[in-house]
């Protein structure tokens, strides 16, 4: 190599090693120990604090909620049978949540979804239920109170719970409920929450959004929720690893505008390398963030495994899945969405998408089926 050269590839070589430097052992860092989900997130240092911080918070919506709901005058229209034939119904599945009754999550997604109703103007954005399905001695107290409010379905009295493990219960619970809605109110298209599943500010317009698409139609269901810490571009789901070589070619042609470098594929893979390794450490969840400034901006993926708190069920896609889960049965390791996943990859037609970023917020920090808090 010619000493010029030599001298030239040494300095541009010591000037891009001391930018990844800079960048990913001190900016990053700094602003990022403190974002959960980031790899650089502090958990021995901060995990406690965001935790307590969640618990606390959730704490006080909670008792708002049981307040608001105490002092709500009875609404005896919503609190009758739904019409028949809405564009959407919404259904919330709820349980006695035995470890988590002061944070009253069911009262808060239905506030939520109260408050969300109301800014729909004249003509309603869906009708909305509860499907109730706590099988055990006690009074589920949420959804009682809620009973002046939403229309509430619940099993026939004397109806006995045959002697299963959890997560066949569960999945037999959320089968009564897609029944029993759609049996009920004969919707075009049905969302089914679990009662821990906070819908966002704009749920209903990118619901409207999303069934105004093509690919709706062509659906068994539609996820509208996937954990936060699953969302990664690191990860075997192959449309990611093209999303994350996408930005990078985009990020790395950019900056070779912004710096006025000379065009080269060694200066394009250089950049692109840095740009992508600068979100996945980042975090890709934030950068779904920027999406919800328009709905039409949401994106629509094939469906992941994990999970379902928040489901759309394209007009009577509610009553195959009803099917397709009555047919298999769920254990530890093979709970409902697992179930959902693997049959949708067996059975010809049947497709299924998630949408990103989320529609609604997990707040659920104790499980009704599992021993362990989230």
């Amino acid at each position: 190599m010619p000493p010029r050269l030599h001298v030239r590839w040494s300095r541009g070589a010591t000037q891009a090693l001391a930018v990844f430097a800079l960048t990913f052992c001190v900016v990053l860092p700094a602003f990022c120990h403190r974002l959960l989900h980031s790899y650089y997130f502090l958990r021995w240092a901060e995990q406690d604090d965001v935790w307590q911080d969640a618990l606390s918070q959730s704490l006080r919506s909670g008792q708002d909620a049981l307040r608001f709901w105490q002092g709500a005058a009875p609404d005896p229209a919503a609190a009758a049978e739904p019409a028949r034939h809405p564009e959407l119904l919404v259904t919330v599945v709820t349980v006695r949540r035995r470890k988590a009754l002061r944070y009253h999550y069911l009262l808060q997604v239905m506030r939520q979804l109260s408050a969300l109703l109301a800014g729909c103007g004249e003509r309603p954005c869906a009708q909305v239920l509860l499907c109730d399905v706590e099988g055990g001695p006690e009074v589920h107290e949420d959804a009682k109170l809620l009973e002046r409010h939403f229309h509430v379905l619940r099993r026939p009295a004397g109806h006995r719970r045959e002697p299963v493990n959890t997560f066949e219960q569960e999945k037999r619970d959320y089968v009564f409920c897609l029944r029993r809605a759609f049996q009920l109110a004969q919707p075009q298209n049905m969302v089914v929450l679990e009662d821990d599943a906070l819908p966002r500010p704009d749920f209903f317009r990118v619901l409207k959004e999303l069934l105004s698409r093509r690919f709706a139609a062509r659906s068994l269901y539609v996820k509208l929720y996937h954990p936060e810490r699953l969302q990664r571009y690191w990860n075997p789901e192959p449309y990611r690893i093209l999303e994350w070589v996408g930005l990078g070619l985009l990020g790395a042609t950019l900056l070779l505008r912004l710096l006025s470098w000379r065009m080269s594929a060694a200066h394009l893979v250089l950049l692109a390398v840095y740009v992508m390794a600068a979100a996945e450490l980042l975090g890709r969840h934030y950068l779904l963030e920027l999406r919800r400034l328009s709905p039409q901006l949401y994106a629509v993926s094939p469906a992941t495994e994990c999970c379902t708190p928040a489901m759309l069920y394209p007009g009577n896609a509610s009553l195959r899945v009803a099917s397709y889960l009555d047919g298999a049965a769920c254990f530890k390791g093979n709970a409902k969405d697992t179930v959902l996943y693997r049959l949708v990859r067996n059975i010809p037609g049947e497709r299924s998408h998630s949408v990103e970023p989320n529609l609604v917020t997990h707040i659920g920090f104790f499980s009704s089926i599992r021993q362990n808090s989230f």
